[in-house]
């Protein structure tokens, strides 16, 4: 019996070798860091019966437990796990250190009081003007005031990046990776102009994804019902845990603790629960675009490099700009 051989096109055969290296490249985002913002001593904002620290805790502590879950393959830390006091450039740096590649920082948000006054009466005040037989003595009526507060009823979302004034202190930051994984990546010396450059085109980078990442969890907080207020920036102050971590970063502010009704949600497990699935959803495709993205430059790389190869085997050459 004659066996039949299948010939099979060299570009057809380039596009499934690729296809199967493409499954095989890794993930952008290997660690996520989990920021419960704020802590022991430093509680934040206070409601009327909780802090932003116990907030910010469980839903940290939720959030990490479901994207371990999501994402099994994916390291993922928590700044904290109890209520330890931790300065922001510690969590930086603890950031840092443990090599992150996206961090994620949960707060809570505050109004101050709304102030009202009104006049309640009035009382005589005497004063005086002139020296010696000049001397005259006045009398004039001021109001009396009632002064009091009631609470903000400001309420929603707010997802923060760093402000466009902080990109020097990221590109120090990235700067700083730069230098502690050079042997490792190959990357350039952030003391070479080169290697400055390239730090500041990372910053760009890694705004536009943190950007990217803001909106996505806003969407995903719109879809459950909230408001948002969209992404925001914080410029005359800056935000330090955005701007010293060297990678993409975002702050959630999850809710307004100074909104009675918003304070309860954020304690519920229902509300707790919503929250945490909304920035995990987020986090998740934020994940996968990424790596699509990856994977489609990598197929459209390696495609390019068998079309030169392909070439270069049969003595092709690429047409004349002439006969074009």
């Amino acid at each position: 019996m004659r066996k039949k051989i299948i010939v099979v096109p060299l570009f057809l055969f380039s596009f499934l070798i690729s296809l199967v290296c493409s499954s095989q490249t890794k993930s952008r985002i290997k660690t996520i860091i989990v920021d419960a913002g704020h802590g022991g001593a430093d509680q934040g904002a206070r409601g009327s019966y909780s802090t932003e620290a116990q907030i910010t805790l469980k839903l940290a502590l939720k959030v990490g437990a479901l994207l371990e879950k999501e994402l099994p393959d994916t390291r993922i830390i928590q700044t904290r796990t109890t209520d330890i006091t931790q300065p922001v450039r510690e969590k930086a740096a603890f950031a840092n250190e443990n090599k992150g590649d996206l961090f994620v920082c949960i707060h809570v948000n505050a109004a101050p009081p709304i102030r009202h006054s009104k006049v309640t009466g009035y009382r005589t005040r005497t004063y005086y003007t002139g020296k010696g037989n000049n001397r005259k003595k006045h009398t004039k009526k001021q109001p009396v005031y009632k002064r009091w507060t009631t609470p903000n009823p400001r309420y929603g979302t707010g997802t923060y990046v760093w402000a466009a004034d902080r990109d020097v202190h990221k590109a120090d930051a990235v700067s700083e990776r730069f230098e502690s994984e050079g042997e490792l990546t190959g990357i350039p010396d952030p003391s070479t102009p080169e290697g400055a450059i390239a730090s500041r085109l990372w910053v760009q980078k890694y705004f536009k994804n943190s950007v990217r990442l803001a909106s996505m969890i806003e969407g995903e907080f719109e879809k459950s019902g909230r408001k948002s207020d969209g992404v925001l920036q914080r410029n005359e102050k800056g935000i330090w845990v955005l701007q010293a971590t060297n990678m993409p970063a975002v702050l959630i502010e999850t809710g307004f603790i100074t909104n009675k009704k918003e304070e309860d949600y954020l304690n519920s497990e229902e509300g707790q629960n919503e929250t945490a699935d909304s920035i995990v959803k987020a986090v998740v495709n934020f994940k996968n675009v990424l790596d699509n993205l990856r994977n489609a430059a990598d197929l459209s790389n390696r495609e390019a490099s068998s079309d030169q190869q392909s070439l270069s085997s049969t003595g092709s050459k690429p047409s004349n700009d002439q006969n074009r």
